[in-house]
C-alpha cells in the first residue's frame, strides 16, 4: 500500500511537473508574440531612413549616436549596403526616408510602391541634397590611367544610378564605342572596394570613403564629379506617407538633429568622430587617418536644378535608345 500512494505521488508530482511546464512554454510564447507585436507597431510608428556606408550618410550616423534627434521622436537609421537596397527598402515602406542620388530618386518616381497589399504610385519628395562625390578609378595593376584605357574592359557600377550616368560620360569623353566598356553591376559598396583590391576589376566608380581606401593603393583617379561641377547625391522621402502631421513634426526633428551633426562635423572634423566610422563603415585604421580634412557639410537644402535636369536628361535619354 505505501508503494502504491508513493508511485501515486510521484506520478502526480511529474503530472503538476508537466502541466507547469506546458503553462511556461504557451506564456513564453504568448510574451514574445506580444513584445513582436508591439515592436513591429513601435518601428511602424518610428521615422525610418535607410543609410549605407558612405561619408554622406555620416551626419545621420552622427546625430543618433550624439543623441542630437529629439528623443521624444523615434527615429531610426536602417543600415543596408547597397544604394538598390535602399530604393527597395523605400518602395516598399520599410522606410520613409532613403539616401540615394538624383538619377536613382528621378527613376523611383512614379515606380508602384507595394505595402501590406496596397499598391501605388510611388511620389519622391527630395528632403536635401548631400555632399557624396563619385570618383571613377582605375586599376594600376591593369596599368588603366586614363579613360581611353578603358576600352574592352570591366567597369564596376549600378545601374540606373549616377554611376551609370558617369560610365556613359567617360565612354563619351574617351570616344570609345559603348559595347567595348563591359559594365558590371555590382551594387555593394564594400564588395566593390573588395573586387578592386582583389584585382577583379579594372575600372570602379566610388564614393567616400571607399576613395580613400582605394588610393592608399595608388589606383588612380579617371574622373571627378566636383570637377564636373556635379552634386547628385539626396535624401528621398515619400511625400505621400511624409504629409501626415506626425511625420511632418519627425520630418522636423530629423532635419534640426542633421543640421547640428553638420555643424559639429564641420567644426570638429571628420576623424573627430572615429568610433562612429569604425562601427558603421568597413574600413582600415590607415584608411580612417587618411580621410579628407576638406570635406564640408551643408544644412538641408534643395538639390539645384541643374542637377536633376542632368539627371532627367540622361534618363530620357536612355528611354529612346530603348524605343
Amino acid at each position: 500500500m505505501h508503494t502504491i500512494m508513493k508511485k501515486l505521488l510521484i506520478g502526480m508530482v511529474v503530472a503538476l511537473l508537466i502541466v507547469g511546464c506546458g503553462q511556461s512554454y504557451d506564456e513564453t510564447k504568448r510574451l514574445k508574440q506580444e513584445k513582436r507585436t508591439r515592436e513591429l507597431r513601435e518601428d511602424s510608428a518610428a521615422l525610418k531612413v535607410a543609410v549605407m556606408p558612405t561619408l554622406d550618410c555620416l551626419p545621420l550616423y552622427v546625430a543618433e549616436e550624439r543623441e542630437m534627434f529629439d528623443t521624444i521622436v523615434d527615429i531610426r537609421l536602417k543600415c543596408y549596403t547597397a544604394q538598390m537596397d535602399c530604393d527597395t527598402a523605400l518602395q516598399r515602406g520599410r522606410v520613409e526616408m532613403a539616401v540615394s542620388d538624383l538619377v536613382r530618386a528621378e527613376r523611383m518616381k512614379g515606380v508602384r510602391r507595394q505595402e501590406s497589399g496596397v499598391s501605388r504610385n510611388l511620389t519622391i519628395g527630395y528632403v536635401t541634397s548631400t555632399n557624396a562625390y563619385w570618383l571613377l578609378i582605375g586599376n594600376r595593376n591593369q596599368r588603366i590611367t586614363n579613360l581611353s584605357h578603358l576600352d574592352d574592359r570591366m567597369l564596376a557600377m549600378t545601374r540606373y544610378s549616377v554611376t551609370d550616368l558617369l560610365g556613359d560620360l567617360a565612354v563619351d569623353s574617351a570616344k570609345l564605342k559603348t559595347e567595348r566598356v563591359f559594365r558590371i553591376q555590382v551594387n555593394d559598396v564594400n564588395v566593390r572596394l573588395d573586387m578592386l583590391e582583389n584585382n577583379e576589376m579594372d575600372a570602379l566608380l566610388m564614393t567616400q570613403p571607399q576613395v580613400t581606401q582605394a588610393l592608399l593603393l595608388k589606383h588612380h583617379v579617371l574622373l571627378d564629379t566636383r570637377q564636373l561641377d556635379m552634386q547628385m547625391g539626396v535624401i528621398v522621402e515619400d511625400s505621400v506617407v511624409m504629409s501626415h502631421p506626425n511625420r511632418q513634426r519627425q520630418r522636423e526633428v530629423l532635419i534640426k538633429g542633421y543640421n547640428m551633426a553638420c555643424d559639429s562635423l564641420n567644426h570638429f572634423g571628420v576623424k573627430h568622430y572615429s568610433d562612429i566610422i569604425r562601427k558603421y563603415y568597413k574600413l582600415s585604421e590607415q584608411a580612417l587617418r587618411q580621410l579628407p580634412d576638406t570635406l564640408t557639410y551643408e544644412h538641408v537644402q534643395a538639390p539645384r536644378e541643374q542637377d536633376v535636369a542632368k539627371a532627367k536628361q540622361w534618363l530620357s535619354k536612355g528611354e529612346k535608345v530603348k524605343k
